[in-house]
């Protein structure tokens, strides 16, 4: 293990030492190629596919419940036991020390009729990504989650962010980013083929892409750049484990600074201010995780009754959600005797429409489903 480090150690150092320019470019992408390999060694194992699940080191065992799930991370004794007791009623043990949370303490938060789980992570220190402070059990619970919070204390120094920033990319985990539209597809053989649909302004060319390639041992595969991307995004498409997570950054106990400071941390994008333990802001922040999280709810209407406001069907927009999918998330059996649906609200283009299984649904929609005769 400390051999691939050292490998590592001495492949950055190079980098650091190299001159950025179009003549040291392929170069560059070979040295990164390097790195992300040797790194997807040391976190899964030789022969390691996914990050995060190397057998001593899994995720907390925590079941995944409830409509989404958020994870809370951040360091030691920044408020993220209070902040989870604040927004769900879970106890979860906070203390003027450190590492009072020692495991993954989950509860449910409730809002506009979705059922949130939110897991309390332990606290994580720089070096978690190489498996300081069970950092690697921590880091890989919080892939599974459809959001991260960053919980940083307001009063302690903005660089916190960028080493917790730090250890989630080590680990696999993009940030705020969404998939690069790249298509790879190995082949057995014709060579590598290689064609820009986007020009290619970060780095990105057909030699680069081959050299990089062949430090994966790829000889044959069929490679499109839909939009213009950089080396690192490329590599991210061959290794095929990332994870793109939307992180929103709390900073809490913002009663302890003073609103000077507040104004600077206001600069920020991507961020909450909030006082867990005053319950200070708590409805923007779960404003904030509602939009980000990109749920909608969805109404359901029995024949000849009202809509059921009370309890929504929760799906995620991003997907584009169809008349199919709501029914699947009711029950699977109910597509082999589905008929057709009538909708009420926006996706509708009349009030109401009669729709098939791949009509797409809008946030509030009404739904009657109608089963074969």
């Amino acid at each position: 293990m400390s051999d691939i480090q050292d490998k590592i150690d001495a492949l950055e150092a190079e980098m650091a030492r190299t001159q950025k320019n179009k003549a040291t470019n392929y170069h560059l992408g070979t040295l990164k190629a390097k790195i992300a390999k040797l790194k997807s060694e040391l976190i899964n194992g030789p022969g390691g596919k996914s990050a995060g699940t190397k057998n001593a080191e899994r995720g907390f065992d925590v079941t995944k419940s409830g409509d989404t799930r958020i994870g809370l991370v951040g360091f030691p004794s920044v408020g993220k036991s209070t902040l989870l007791t604040t927004l769900t009623g879970t106890r979860s043990e906070a203390a003027a020390y450190e590492f009072t949370t020692l495991t993954c303490i989950p509860g449910t938060m409730n809002y506009k009729g979705a059922r949130i789980q939110v897991l309390d992570l332990p606290g994580i220190i720089e070096g978690a990504a190489d498996g300081r402070g069970r950092g690697r059990q921590v880091i890989s619970t919080a892939r599974t989650c459809n959001m991260i919070l960053v919980i940083l204390d307001s009063a302690k120094p903005v660089t916190h962010k960028k080493i917790i920033e730090a250890e989630l990319h080590s680990f696999g985990i993009r940030i705020n980013q969404k998939p690069p539209e790249v298509k790879l597809v190995k082949r057995e053989k014709g060579g590598i083929g290689y064609q820009e649909i986007a020009t290619q302004t970060k780095g990105m060319s057909s030699d680069i892409a081959r050299l990089i390639l062949k430090e994966y041992k790829i000889s044959c595969a069929e490679v499109i750049l839909r939009e213009d991307i950089t080396i690192d995004q490329f590599i991210d498409k061959i290794e095929g484990n990332r994870a793109y997570i939307p992180v929103l950054y709390v900073f809490n106990k913002i009663d302890q600074i003073t609103i000077e400071e507040l104004d600077i941390l206001d600069q920020m994008p991507n961020y909450v201010p909030i006082s867990s333990q005053h319950k200070w802001n708590m409805e923007e922040l779960m404003e904030e995780i509602w939009d980000r999280c990109n749920m909608i709810r969805i109404y359901t209407k029995p024949k000849g009754k009202s809509p059921d406001y009370d309890e929504p069907v929760i799906l995620h927009s991003e997907g584009n959600p169809t008349v199919e999918q709501f029914c699947n998330r009711l029950h699977r059996s109910i597509m082999l005797e589905f008929s057709h649906a009538i909708v009420w609200g926006q996706s509708a283009k009349h009030q109401p429409q009669r729709c098939g299984k791949d009509h797409v649904l809008m946030d509030e929609d009404i739904v009657q489903i109608c089963k074969k005769v």
